[in-house]
């Protein structure tokens, strides 16, 4: 599911993807959310806030929340550039590689809040975060080519509601096409992902609640050993093949 193939992806794949980045995605925001009360990936609501605090004129606020929803972008923009270089390298572990930097992050940010906690550093750490949630977002958009956004839900409802809607439109024309086909599992793609984010919030919260930051660094171990396992089956793989 880590890996970038020559042939179109499945649905399963896509899945697998949503469930394991998705939940992810959800348990950090709600980590985010228990510690300092803020989401790092929730750049709509984010830039609803901005727009608020543009009215009245809270400048402090405002460069906050600018500052986040540039951190983001930039995290974006930071893994479509190293994908662009690694596949163009021939890398075909590269998302694996980001993902294993990605909770390597998490696990130092972690440690650092655990041992040097200040209420002074949360502005901060919530921009780190959101830099890391454009990473994460950016990396499985691009792996799934856009059918899985682990943390964009607004779009990713769209989405299936309009997935739906051609669902529900194919039946209406008793129509049992290939196109309907399509449309279904794609539909369980979207709702794989809404509910994997949903669940991963839920998780978040528990787990904050009772250990703290170190719920953070279990969410940046857990994505070091899924990319780490990808990574080793996928160089034996290869390696197999070769001969």
């Amino acid at each position: 599911m880590l890996i970038k193939l020559k042939r179109t992806r499945t649905h399963d794949e896509d899945r697998n993807l949503a469930m394991w980045l998705a939940t992810a995605a959800g348990v950090l925001n709600a980590i985010a959310l228990g510690a300092f009360g803020f989401f790092p990936s929730h750049m709509s609501g984010n830039t609803s806030q901005l727009s608020s605090e543009v009215s009245n004129v809270n400048f402090r606020d405002i460069t906050f929340l600018a500052t986040i929803l540039f951190a983001f972008v930039c995290g974006a923009v930071t893994a479509r550039m190293v994908v662009i270089s690694g596949l163009a390298n021939g890398n075909r572990i590269i998302f694996c590689q980001i993902l294993w930097v990605e909770g390597l992050a998490l696990i130092a940010l972690s440690l650092f809040e655990m041992f040097f906690y200040s209420s002074a550093n949360n502005r901060e750490v919530i921009v780190i975060l959101g830099f890391l949630m454009g990473v994460h977002n950016s990396t499985s958009t691009q792996l799934s080519n856009g059918r899985v956004r682990s943390t964009h839900i607004t779009g990713t409802l769209t989405d299936a509601g309009i997935s739906l809607a051609s669902v529900l439109a194919a039946l209406f024309r008793r129509d049992p096409s290939k196109q309907l086909s399509g449309q279904k599992r794609q539909l369980w793609t979207h709702l794989t992902t809404i509910f994997s984010f949903l669940i991963g919030g839920i998780i978040g919260l528990m787990m904050f609640k009772h250990l703290g930051f170190k719920a953070m660094a279990m969410v940046g171990g857990l994505l070091v050993i899924v990319a780490t396992l990808a990574m080793v089956r996928t160089v034996a793989r290869v390696k197999r093949t070769a001969s």
